[in-house]
């Protein structure tokens, strides 16, 4: 099997990157977040109307919405960039292939009038509708998909997560305007995930980007709602609509132009002064807002907060299973028996998400309900009874050991609320008589450590939009250049992961990542803590922000009610 792709890494870290450092102000990202299963795109709407306005008002054109994030893209050319926020940002200038529905997370056509896939599941031919238009007036066909991917593919391009995206493409190809096909190297189920997504796999126009030249990054040109308008250096980038827009994604009400003039993008650093500026009307939309601050906005009439969990789990303890001490189950299982997920869930983000029983959360396809009866249960008094079966016994200190050597375990995290967790980890192993040190990194730092297997345990998170993240983790592949820092090499699992990312049919996947939950939880390699909860507010005038359990925030049928 491959081994993960040094792209892949990137996008993991940038994810991780943005999760630690949201961690850090003590709350709770994208591309590659969710709500619970089975919510509804608008789930976690809680705004209080007021008596005077009309509860629901008939959307109008005009007027602008500007939105805050945290940092500033490094270009808009979507195939050579591997930030989080260059993809949200460039988004709204693209389409997707398919589309995900926000409720049942079933694919739908979108750009693609329908898809055929082949009995060995190897060949997918996409039938790619007319009549859509780049905003340089180029008219979109099957080929521009083809020049697209191949871009992307193309060594010379230096793609990155475009490009890890479609590792699993052998080769691309249109015979005419309306057939696209794509030759895998195996059965890859996760691909219509990628497909769908409208930033990192959108079509681009060869022209324009053969126009612009090195400059392309700086002038993007898509098939979208908005087109691209100006880029301030550190301060926004903007766009104004595409009137012509009449190819809106099928989930939207809105299937024309955008309703607003204007989206601008605007890049505020620290998180105080994103809230001032939203609440001094500077902005319209605040992403990220901490657990501890959004309660203010939830009972304030003129702000709307929305709300989803995170596609991925925020927190959890690896455990080193190079060292011997972890390749004892018995031991392992202390461990996860020794840590109280509620209340470092309620300590940390005040409660704001939901425990983790699994190494997948609610928010992904393909997680299993059963895991809360499965999952390892916080009993001190077991934890203990398990180290003593494992051959040890506590010493004058109190703390367990075997052969002399005290059961001693460094534990990585890096500074803000990781760190807090960290602390009371510590706290609770104390109580079963096994001692941690914290060492505390800055995140690149910690990164290179776990990668080199220069630890006991280590704080992680993840944000993933497939249940094929379980692969990048724990197949044997990964373990020794991967992300697979827990160092699980077993035979089992592997098989178990491979069939996963190779079976197409969704039911038929559905059991295979419920086996591998179930045993990923037996096998207790790691603790799984929480998945937090992400706020954004809304600030009035404007209305029909929705939220897409993977996308986040989607802005097609928002309106400015002036």
């Amino acid at each position: 099997m491959r081994k993960v792709s040094s792209y892949q890494k990137l996008l993991f870290k940038a994810a991780a990157v943005s999760l630690s450092f949201s961690l850090v102000a003590g709350c709770s990202s994208p591309q590659a977040g969710s709500p619970q299963a089975g919510n509804s795109a608008d789930s976690g709407n809680t705004r209080t109307e007021t008596a005077e306005a009309p509860a629901n008002p008939e959307p109008k054109r005009g007027g602008s919405i500007t939105v805050a994030v945290s940092n500033e893209p490094d270009t808009l050319d979507i195939h050579k960039t591997g930030m989080a926020v260059a993809n949200q940002i460039v988004g709204n200038l693209g389409a997707s292939l398919v589309t995900q529905d926000p409720e049942t997370l079933e694919f739908q056509p979108y750009l693609a009038e329908s898809w055929e896939v082949s009995e060995d599941g190897k060949t997918w031919t996409f039938k790619i509708r007319t009549g859509v238009k780049f905003h340089d007036g180029t008219e979109m066909t099957a080929r521009s998909f083809a020049e697209t991917y191949q871009r992307a593919l193309n060594p010379e391009t230096q793609g990155k997560v475009a490009a890890s995206n479609l590792s699993e493409v052998e080769s691309v190809e249109a015979p005419d305007d309306t057939t696209l096909i794509l030759h895998l190297k195996q059965p890859f189920a996760p691909l219509l995930q990628y497909l769908s997504d409208p930033g990192w796999l959108q079509p681009l126009s060869l022209r324009a980007i053969e126009k612009a030249g090195d400059g392309y990054g700086r002038q993007p040109v898509g098939v979208g709602p908005w087109k691209f308008e100006k880029w301030e250096n550190g301060k926004s980038i903007s766009f104004v609509r595409n009137e012509e827009f009449a190819w809106a994604d099928p989930i939207f009400k809105n299937q024309g132009a955008a309703y607003p003039d204007r989206l601008e993008y605007r890049f505020i650093t620290e998180n105080q002064t994103m809230l001032a500026a939203l609440d001094s009307a500077s902005i319209d939309i605040a992403r990220g807002v901490l657990a501890k601050d959004v309660v203010k906005y939830r009972n304030d009439p003129n702000y709307e907060v929305k709300e989803m969990l995170r596609n991925g789990l925020g927190l959890f303890v690896m455990m080193n299973t190079r060292r011997p001490v972890f390749q004892d189950l018995d031991v392992r299982k202390a461990i996860n028996m020794g840590i109280n997920k509620e209340a470092i869930m309620k300590a940390v983000i005040q409660g704001e998400g939901v425990i983790a029983h699994g190494p997948l959360p609610p928010s992904l396809f393909g997680y299993d309900e059963e895991s809360e009866k499965y999952g390892i249960k916080y009993n001190p008094d077991e934890a203990k009874a398990l180290l003593e079966k494992a051959g040890y016994a506590r010493n004058a200190q109190g703390i367990y050991e075997k052969g002399g050597q005290p059961l001693k375990l460094d534990l990585l995290t890096q500074s803000g609320t990781w760190a807090q967790a960290a602390q009371l980890i510590q706290a609770m192993l104390k109580e079963i008589g096994v001692e941690v040190n914290i060492v505390t990194l800055e995140w690149g730092a910690l990164v290179d450590t776990a990668t080199n297997g220069n630890f006991d345990m280590t704080l992680m998170g993840y944000t993933y939009n497939d249940p094929d993240v379980l692969y990048l983790f724990l197949h044997s592949s990964q373990a020794d250049d991967g992300l697979n820092f827990s160092y699980v090499k077993d035979g089992k699992l592997d098989g178990l992961l491979e069939k996963g990312r190779t079976t197409v049919d969704s039911e038929a996947r559905k059991q295979v990542y419920k086996e591998i939950q179930q045993y990923v939880v037996e096998q207790a390699w790691w603790v799984p803590i929480y998945t937090e909860k992400q706020f954004s507010v809304v600030r009035k005038p404007v209305e029909g922000v929705r939220v897409h359990p993977l996308r986040g925030l989607m802005y097609h049928d928002s309106w400015v009610n002036q």
